[in-house]
């Protein structure tokens, strides 16, 4: 079933089960190179595999020329954890200065309407697709982070610290996209035909800087832990068995292991197969799920035109040297930690001897 955003304002009786499908692979046919990835092959398989009763809803992440890109995470939390603002209030939709494909995707009001996501995507060098990697970063949001960016004038560094250590904050902070489920299936081909009867590259010269016998996962399906994690420590389930991988083109060249041949490896595909039955299993048995207080699902964005004014002067203030009375720069800059601070900042000691 085509998704009806319009459900997501029934109460959970009365609205069908809804999953959201993400394909992560970076490849599309319509860009550099000119094919498309597997992923998006298994995310349009698995749709069709689920209940015709079921939302499905998909989207593929690859890189189409002239879309939006997922712009990468401002890293707000390390400054405080109240600057960063659910859903994420470092872009907007419609910007044309940082164009954002989260927003223009309107993915966080989709991952909120669903029960269940599942993630497909293949391991790049030992670990997800930067795209996938970009779009669970920018997900920190979803772990207790703000849901009244008012509260800190939108983007205030300040009051975003002073908010993290009053009892508001104990109340407000909470994980916005707890409860649902998460299953993530990866695939790799293990170098392909690289791979020499050690392990090791056979075009490598200096073979002794690679030791075949520890590259770092047993269990290949661990290159995407770090994703898994992070959803299993914001409340979004991850079953093991939700967790699988597969290998295809194990000993074949790049070219001759794309989604046509995947499709024909039994092996592979069963694999899959059974990925998708847990899934569907697990979904139904577990019922559908209660949205949150704080919902990305409706969120219309504050017009802050004043407010992103002030975050400039301030950033022009900072620019001259000029630091807020008692702020995390003026320290900084009172510790000789941060030569930045000006127009024309001080050499390091580093580069006057190297000049």
């Amino acid at each position: 079933m085509k998704p009806n955003d319009k459900n997501a304002d029934l109460p959970k009786e009365q609205r069908p089960f809804r999953v959201l499908i993400i394909s992560g692979s970076g490849r599309r046919q319509y860009n550099c190179p000119g094919v498309d990835g597997k992923s998006r092959t298994l995310m349009l398989r698995m749709a069709e595999m689920l209940p015709k009763d079921w939302e499905i809803d998909y989207e593929d992440l690859g890189n189409v020329y002239g879309r939006a890109k997922i712009q990468s995470c401002n890293a707000c939390v390390s400054t405080s954890m109240a600057l960063c603002v659910w859903p994420c209030n470092c872009y907007g939709k419609g910007s044309w200065v940082e164009k954002d494909l989260l927003w223009e995707m309107d993915m966080y009001a989709r991952l909120d309407m669903a029960d269940a996501w599942a993630i497909i995507g293949p391991i790049n060098w030992y670990s997800s697709s930067s795209n996938l990697k970009l779009l669970f970063d920018r997900l920190v949001c979803m772990n207790g982070g703000n849901p009244d960016e008012n509260l800190i004038d939108h983007k205030d560094p300040e009051k975003a610290m002073a908010l993290e250590h009053t009892e508001l904050w104990k109340e407000i902070s909470v994980n916005h996209l707890e409860g649902r489920t998460a299953a993530f299936f990866c695939y790799g081909d293990e170098g392909g035909d690289e791979m020499d009867e050690n392990n090791v590259p056979e075009i490598l010269q200096h073979k002794s800087y690679f030791d075949g016998a520890a590259e770092p996962f047993k269990n290949e399906r661990d290159a995407y832990a770090p994703l898994v994690w992070q959803c299993r420590y914001g409340g979004v389930e991850v079953p093991d068995n939700l967790w699988a991988h597969a290998t295809s083109g194990k000993g074949k060249k790049y070219s001759d292991n794309q989604a046509e041949d995947m499709i024909l490896e039994n092996e592979f595909m069963k694999t899959f197969q059974i990925w998708v039955n847990n899934f569907e299993e697990f979904v139904q048995s577990k019922g559908k799920v209660t949205p949150g207080k704080w919902r990305a699902y409706g969120f219309k964005a504050s017009t802050n035109l004043w407010k992103e004014a002030k975050t400039g002067i301030r950033s022009w203030m900072l620019r001259f040297g000029i630091t807020p009375e008692n702020s995390s720069p003026e320290k900084q800059k009172q510790l000789g930690l941060n030569m930045d601070s000006t127009l024309r900042p001080e050499k390091s000691e580093g580069e006057k001897l190297r000049e």
